[in-house]
């Protein structure tokens, strides 16, 4: 279901743009959709076709996105499995200090090789209704203040509904526009679409390492655009909107994390409007990436900031639940079997192709 869909059905019964804005704020806050509104006080009070056409809405939104499971962390992150409508599931994770990270498909057409949501390949899109019903479950175990859409598939590829969701969360979901974080691996569309928006939000970029080659094997499915020109273009928009770009390095130990590649990072980001968010991998059984050591990723950040690039640490949340995103749909879904992600690595997966 799309965002208009509901609006429509609203409109069906006979509800005003008075009333179809009330009810939606209620869904935006997790509560019931009458919530507020069951005194007879003029403006408060639904007419006989709403109160009596509304039960059957409320139960189809509600069907749309319900919780399958909780998994809690003891960095205080909450792991929400999430299943839908049709039984697919995706993931959403409640963070420290009010944010929510939500996903916009179901599986992601990418490939980024080191990532779990990535080996499904895309099953489907998810539609506004959807994307936005992942931030009104949420909101009724906690609040919620900050969304980023760092969760399952990749924004751009589902540009539309993203947007839709954005402009409802940044209006009548009452979310600061630069506490709504779109992230993507760098396509046209964004840097096309997001400058006209009513609601524009943050920008995040999946960068990973300063060489073009190295990045197109590591993303196999992404836009070629070069780390150089992605930067250009991050600065870019980040200098329109007044916040700074989020630039997104998932670490992977002598791979990406090498001396070379942080004297190449400080020549590409020194002195830009941005941060450098950089994300220790979070292995899994039998995969040949790896997290680089404590004492290096200390070092990574403290050469960084010492030379002009302003970084941040951002653990996956949840590793010590096993956790990483994508992790709980794939065990749920029996994606991932350990035996089998180790014949992979060998090369020895017959349905590795």
């Amino acid at each position: 279901m799309r965002i208009p869909e509901f609006h429509h059905a609203l409109a069906a019964i006979g509800a005003r743009s008075c009333h179809v804005g009330r009810i939606t704020r209620a869904w935006l806050k997790g509560q019931p959709l009458d919530a507020g509104t069951r005194h007879q006080k003029s403006e408060h009070y639904f007419p006989l076709s709403v109160r009596t056409g509304l039960p059957p809405i409320a139960a189809q939104m509600d069907a749309l996105a319900q919780i399958q499971s909780q998994h809690p962390a003891a960095d205080g992150s909450l792991r929400l499995l999430v299943a839908l409508a049709d039984g697919q599931m995706v993931e959403s994770v409640l963070l420290p200090r009010n944010g929510l990270c939500i996903s916009s498909q179901v599986g992601c057409a990418v490939g980024c090789t080191f990532c779990m949501t990535g080996k499904s390949g895309l099953l489907r899109q998810l539609g506004s209704a959807e994307i936005v019903a992942q931030v009104a479950l949420a909101r009724r175990i906690r609040p919620v203040k900050k969304v980023v859409f760092m969760g399952m598939g990749e924004p751009a590829h589902n540009i539309d509904n993203v947007l839709e969701a954005i402009n409802l969360l940044g209006t009548d979901g009452n979310i600061g526009h630069k506490n709504l974080v779109f992230s993507t691996v760098g396509d046209p569309r964004v840097f096309e679409r997001l400058p006209q928006q009513q609601v524009k939000p943050a920008l995040a970029l999946s960068l990973h390492t300063t060489d073009a080659a190295l990045r197109a094997q590591l993303l196999p499915r992404a836009p070629r655009y070069t780390p150089a020109e992605l930067v250009a273009l991050g600065e870019d928009y980040a200098r329109r909107v007044g916040y700074p770009i989020q630039y997104q390095w998932t670490l992977l130990a002598g791979i990406n994390d090498t001396q070379q590649e942080l004297e190449a990072a400080v020549q590409l980001l020194r002195g830009k409007y941005g941060i450098l968010n950089i994300i220790p991998y979070n292995s899994v059984e039998g995969d040949h990436y790896q997290r680089p050591s404590a004492e290096r990723i200390h070092y990574i950040k403290r050469y960084l900031h010492d030379n002009g690039v302003l970084t941040k640490v951002r653990d996956s949340a949840g590793q010590d639940i096993d956790g990483g995103c994508g992790q709980l749909r794939a065990r749920a879904a029996d994606i991932i079997d350990h035996s089998r992600l180790l014949r992979r690595n060998r090369g020895q997966d017959p349905q590795q192709a």
